[in-house]
């Protein structure tokens, strides 16, 4: 089923992200997660690159496993990095193969080491070639629904948000079906970027991305990674709780709570969750909303 329509429905379209564990062990624990998750009846989840190995082959099995065996339409991110189009054209056979018929295509991060992102021979600089060059595909150019990504507080290598906005709309005249944004913390930086986006032509939906403040060091790191501002209330519970971890997951999920809660108020089509593979805040926060029901 193709994501586009979860979001045509009028009712929240609610999604899950997870990232493919680097061990056997790990994976059998995410299908756990899945699994309990798939209980909450969400619209789909979708399912990173990994940090390490032959990532785009376990990206490719789990999202196979996710889908035909769990039974929940799972969405496959799919990067420039180190691909050829040759590569990146082996992969839709290989997806469309598996029926999974959605796609995260994302520019991706440079290597761990390096600070400036540099494409593959043949490959591709910029989300938006990639998403041009499966809109273009003789064979797979309408087989996939495909998501971008959106940064509320600008993307950590732009921080022009109008250029930002520019690049954004590239990757929609390219042929984009979605947006999933960033992580953020504060809505009114949500809010802004929908208005600026609707201002500038994009009328496809702009889905709020999430993460549950669950330890305060791993926040902090992504939100380095992502450009993401961390909130004096978030800096000061991190401060005030230290280690203790159940304070401040506790505090965390009744923040993500306040913040969904004015986020699905005010308009939102949807919440796309990074569950950072765990399943209990995500459950937790998900039932608060009465979104079960």
């Amino acid at each position: 089923m193709r994501i586009s329509s979860f979001y045509q429905t009028g009712r929240p379209a609610i999604s899950f992200e997870f990232f493919p564990p680097k061990t056997p062990e790990g994976e059998q624990k995410l299908y756990a997660s899945v699994a309990e998750l798939k209980e909450l009846k969400p619209s789909f989840v979708s399912v990173t690159y990994g940090a390490m190995g032959n990532t785009q082959a376990n990206t490719l099995r789990v999202v196979t496993e996710i889908q035909n065996r769990i039974g929940i339409e799972t969405a496959a991110h799919l990067t420039c990095v180190a691909h050829s189009r040759d590569e990146i054209a082996g992969i839709l056979g290989k997806l469309a193969e598996a029926h999974i018929e959605n796609i995260v295509a994302l520019r991706g991060d440079p290597p761990q080491g390096e600070t400036e992102f540099r494409p593959a021979p043949d490959g591709f600089r910029y989300a938006s070639e990639l998403v041009s060059f499966i809109r273009s595909h003789r064979v797979y150019g309408r087989a996939f629904d495909l998501v971008v990504a959106g940064y509320p507080e600008g993307h950590p290598e732009c921080r022009d948000l109008g250029k930002d906005l520019e690049h954004l709309k590239i990757k929609v005249d390219s042929g984009a079906d979605v947006i999933n944004t960033q992580l953020f913390f504060n809505n009114r930086d949500y809010f802004r970027f929908v208005e600026r986006a609707r201002k500038a032509g994009i009328r496809i939906p702009i889905v709020p991305g999430i993460m549950p403040v669950t330890y305060g060091p791993q926040i902090e790191k992504f939100s380095r990674m992502c450009g993401a501002k961390i909130p004096l209330e978030i800096r000061e519970a991190i401060e005030k709780f230290g280690d203790d971890q159940s304070s401040i997951l506790r505090f965390g999920i009744d923040y993500a709570i306040r913040q969904c809660r004015e986020l699905l108020a005010e308009g939102a089509p949807g919440l796309h969750f990074y569950t950072l593979n765990q399943s209990c805040a995500t459950r937790e926060i998900y039932t608060h909303l009465g979104l079960p029901r």
